[in-house]
């Protein structure tokens, strides 16, 4: 007899390679290709997302990269926590690996690893295995084999095929498989420190075979010689070398889209600009690219630093060139700078009366401000205020501002440029990053948070769990400069001190020390003199270390903007690194719902797209965000406590945004820019009582109008479905008048799914018919009055509204909502009713159904069979919470990725006749009734389910149950296995199923 895993690993072998129409796969089980597609399918989240619920693994791999390890080391640390071992078969071929990432292999506790180093005679023998292979709690194995070493190209970037398959134990390919890697494991060398220390000098021996890549072709295996010069190629692509020689440095893509802009903008009679770009991006090389094109015979560079003057004279000097003596600094140490072409100085010193005097109201043809959010500074205007330039840029990559000074306007809104961080490391204009949310330092059951004193803070305990922490995750290259940020000045001190006393050489900066004091301990560190500078804010903005490679931060996230400001420290090209180390000890912290907010530079105040950072962790290029399983419990809790919608919160965005435009926004702008609609639909329900929170001054506007724009906003701009969008569009563009055929051309124009059923959906939503009874909302809430007519052949726009949209300010509110849904509807699929992976609430799905009516949430509970349509949505909370009915208590589970054990209602038995209807609507080869999986993770998510897609009973599942409520006589309920068909997105079935692991220390 076989068993269940037996059958269903049959058929997923039948449908992979006989007939995936015919017998239906395991999602768990079935083979697929894995290759780089996009930033959401690579081989780095399939390698991830096997090791998450692996209960042992094995990696074979020639090449190993620090980048491509880094990127698995939280999820190889939590396995570490629950005791999850593996194993890791490498080698010494072709001296691809860097003994850097021996080191860090060193590191990893709960893996092994071996080296193979077979020699025939005096020749070694290629190793150029690439394969990973898991043993999982079900009692299957899965493995992937194909072209993928562990370097974070080849698993994120590459172009790269490999096959992923399972099999029993017994199978025949998984005991040959397993037996080769035996084989080579028994005759590999076990890793120690003093393996890498001979490896070390071998290295150095072999520099050349690293270098020279014509030699590659000479090796006895072309093919492995071929693979390898690629990898090396790609390695070498992450070093940015200058040549330091060259008269002229050319721009990079980025500074000349940007110059072009500011051409462009010069053209158009402007006289000032703005540059918008992040920290690290070139600003300074791209200023002086556009000075050198404009030529001026005057030009003034004004920063709030010395330190950043002198690198930046030095900079335009490689870019522009000259005589050297023409450029000068104008400074409270040095006033040099007062009769050369090139002046470059210190506001501080500048705007003193005497020292403008000094400079003719129109000295300089060209003045560019660094730094020019600084500008609303009096000692800044007075300066700005005070020359006459024919062109002034502004350059800042934090143009948002917590006061009420407005950079753009100053600038006239002319932004004639904008890269911001994530669209920069998409670029390849910054070092990667590796960003680790880990847990704090936890003892007696207490976690570091908002109030804890300053001894617990640097006590030895902690400092060690501090230096375990960063050894563990390490850094690129040979030394490190590490960089921590804390939050007080003592603490700064403290931790200092005992950063050193326990061996790691640290020394604290603060705002106590003079400029001078800085730049020498900056010196240390750039020289390896000591491993860490420790800071509290300082080092926000105007510091440039690029050798920085491992940036610590212990304090709260109070700002996103300081967050990105003191991760940016790191992000620096240089040649000593390949990626920067960001380590975030992340406590019980009242702000820790910045973090996921700050990574992404989502503005859009949204809970669930703070949720899904943490759960999906995105990728930009090569840089990764990473939280151990107890961080995101941290940062979850700190989402579902937060108000991200509070007034203040909202108010400062819409500002930035008002500022930005220099008019009113509109939704549109702020759903394109920064805030959700759907936060203005929960919160303020439409947008004029939105403006009106902004205390904006608008038109007043009838209660019928404002029926009206909550319906637009509250059902309409979510984007859900473009059916009612477009025809209204059509309808307030044209004379109010469209013809069916019209509507049907305009929907298949637009891509979207037609037929009678959606059409009539359409009607029912426009004439409010389907909010009709005692439902909330109800008609009277949206008007009472249709606002389209559907007769003789025609769409037509209803009296009412007509007259409305007669008003301008309130043809313009319904406009924008229309366009906001139109700009919202680009996230789902408008060939579909449902799109994956999407979130919807009740009201949607049966709007989405083509439901006659909307059915309250109480009717409809976890599931609700339409007979008219044939249709039946499921809605299910998988994690419930600890105060819930246990009469709605079901203990719905995924087996696994196809497969939901699912429960129905409370005192439901097979016979009855709800069961009888929805068991003939599934029946066996006459399914009738479709099935739509709706799934949330608990409550704390808000009333919104994710759409899994559409599912089956399994054959023969069917069950009745008892269940005992306390003392009361067993009720009666009906389980059974749902089949999915199509499998769970696997980080989301990870994120729905996952078991939190209890932080370590």
């Amino acid at each position: 007899m076989t068993s269940k895993l037996e059958d269903n690993l049959t058929n997923t072998v039948l449908s992979n390679y006989i007939d995936k129409d015919k017998y239906i796969a395991d999602g768990n089980l079935s083979a697929q290709l894995v290759a780089n597609t996009s930033s959401k399918s690579n081989v780095y989240r399939t390698l991830k997302a096997e090791l998450q619920v692996a209960k042992s693994f094995i990696f074979a791999v020639a090449f190993v990269t620090q980048g491509g390890l880094g990127q698995l080391k939280t999820v190889l640390k939590d396995l570490e926590k629950k005791g999850v071992k593996g194993r890791i078969l490498t080698s010494t071929y072709l001296y691809f690996n860097k003994p850097e990432v021996f080191r860090d292999l060193m590191k990893l506790e709960n893996v092994e690893v071996r080296v193979f180093e077979r020699k025939i005679g005096s020749k070694t023998v290629p190793f150029h295995a690439k394969g990973y292979l898991f043993e999982h709690q079900e009692g299957y194995q899965s493995m992937i084999i194909g072209s993928s070493n562990l370097t974070d190209t080849a698993i994120i970037s590459n172009y790269e095929w490999n096959l992923r398959v399972t099999s029993l134990e017994n199978g025949d390919i998984t005991q040959a498989i397993s037996e080769k890697i035996e084989a080579e494991w028994q005759e590999a060398t076990p890793l120690t420190n003093s393996w890498i220390e001979n490896y070390k000098v071998d290295f150095a021996k072999n520099a050349t075979v690293r270098v020279k890549l014509s030699d590659y072709k000479k090796q006895t295996n072309p093919d492995a010689a071929e693979d390898f010069e690629t990898n090396v190629a790609e390695e070498a692509s992450k070093y940015r070398v200058k040549d330091k020689k060259s008269k002229e440095i050319n721009p990079n893509r980025m500074q000349d889209k940007a110059l072009r802009r500011l051409f462009a903008l010069r053209g158009t009679g402007a006289n000032k600009g703005l540059i918008i770009s992040a920290t690290g991006t070139g600003k300074t090389y791209l200023g002086a690219f556009d000075v050198r094109e404009f030529a001026p015979d005057r030009f003034l560079f004004v920063a709030h630093q010395e330190q950043i003057l002198r690198k930046s004279l030095e900079s335009f000097y490689q870019v522009i060139g000259g005589n050297k003596q023409d450029y000068g600094i104008f400074s409270g140490t040095t006033k040099e700078g007062l009769d050369k072409k090139y002046v470059f100085a210190t506001v501080q010193t500048l705007s003193k009366d005497e020292n403008l005097e000094l400079f003719g109201k129109k000295a300089f043809d060209y003045i560019l401000f660094d730094e020019a959010h600084h500008l609303g500074a009096p000692s800044q205007q007075k300066v700005f205020n005070y020359f006459e330039p024919k062109f002034i840029l502004g350059m800042t990559a934090t143009p948002e501002r917590t006061d009420d000074f407005n950079v753009y306007e100053l600038f006239d809104y002319n932004i004639a440029y904008e890269i911001r961080l994530q669209d920069a490391l998409n670029e390849d204009m910054l070092t990667p990053f590796h960003y680790y949310g880990i847990e704090d330092y936890e003892i007696d059951g207490q976690v570091i948070d908002d109030n804890t004193q300053l001894e617990r803070l640097v006590a030895p305990d902690r400092v060690k769990y501090i230096i375990k922490q960063t050894e563990y995750y390490g850094y690129s290259g040979e030394t490190l400069h590490g960089l921590i940020f804390c939050s007080r000045k003592e603490e700064a001190y403290d931790l200092a001190k005992e950063l050193t006393k326990q061996g790691f050489k640290a020394k604290a900066l603060t705002g106590d020390h003079t400029m001078q004091e800085r730049q020498a301990v900056i010196s240390e560190l750039e020289r390896g003199e000591i491993q860490y500078i420790v800071t509290v804010d300082i080092f926000n903005e105007g510091i440039d270390i690029p050798c920085v490679n491992q940036v610590v931060m212990l304090r709260n996230t109070k700002s996103s903007i300081v967050f990105i400001q003191q991760l940016g420290r790191g992000l620096r090209l240089s040649d000593n690194k390949e990626f920067v180390t960001v380590i975030d000890f992340i406590g019980n912290y009242e702000n820790n719902y910045l973090i996921p907010i700050a990574l992404t530079g989502d503005k859009s105040h949204s809970k669930d797209n703070a949720r899904d950072t943490v759960d999906l962790e995105p990728l930009y290029g090569l840089s990764s965000i990473n939280f151990t399983e107890v961080a995101k419990e941290r940062i979850y809790r700190s989402i579902n406590n937060t108000n991200l919608s509070e007034m203040k919160k909202i108010r400062d965005e819409y500002v930035a945004i008002k500022n930005r435009l220099g008019r009113i926004p509109m939704m549109f702008d702020l759903q394109k820019e920064s805030i959700d609609a759907s936060v203005i639909a929960n919160k303020f329900k439409d947008y004029a009582a939105f403006l009106l929170k902004m205390k904006e001054k608008i038109p007043s506007i009838d209660d019928y109008t404002t029926k009206v724009l909550r319906f637009m906003t509250i059902e309409l701009a979510n984007g859900i479905r473009k059916h009612e969008l477009l025809l209204l569009k059509a309808l307030s563009e044209d004379s109010g008048t469209i013809s069916e055929e019209k509507y049907r051309d305009l929907l298949e124009a637009n891509n979207c799914y037609l037929d009678d059923e959606v059409l009539y959906s359409v009607d029912q939503m426009l004439s409010l018919e389907f909010f009709a009874g005692k439902t909330s909302p109800n008609k009277e809430g949206y008007g009472n009055n249709a606002l389209v007519l559907h007769s003789k052949g025609k769409y037509r726009l209803n009296e009412p509204l007509k007259q409305m949209l007669a008003d301008d300010f309130a043809k313009k509110l319904f406009v924008d909502a229309i366009e906001t849904g139109l700009l919202k509807a680009e996230g789902f699929k408008s060939d579909r009713q449902f799109t994956i992976g999407k979130r919807y609430s009740r009201r949607d799905v049966c709007r989405l159904l083509n439901w006659e009516k909307n059915i309250t949430a109480q009717n409809i509970g976890g599931y609700f069979i339409n007979s008219t349509n044939q249709t039946c949505p499921i809605f299910i909370t998988y994690q419930k919470s600890e105060d819930i009915s246990e009469t709605i208590n079901y203990e719905d589970e995924f087996k696994n990725r196809n497969i939901l054990h699912w429960y129905s209602k409370n005192k439901r038995k097979i016979e009855g006749a709800e069961m009888q209807k929805f068991l003939d609507g599934v029946a066996e080869g006459d399914q009738k009734l479709t099935m739509h999986l709706f799934v949330k993770k608990s409550d704390d998510e808000g009333s919104d389910f994710f759409y899994l897609g559409t599912c089956k009973v399994v054959d023969g599942t069917v069950k009745q149950e008892y269940r005992q409520i306390q003392e009361e006589k067993p009720d009666p309920i009906v389980s059974m296995d749902l089949r999915l068909d199509a499998p769970v997105e696997m980080d989301r079935y990870l994120s729905l199923t996952r078991t939190v692991v209890s932080a370590a220390n």
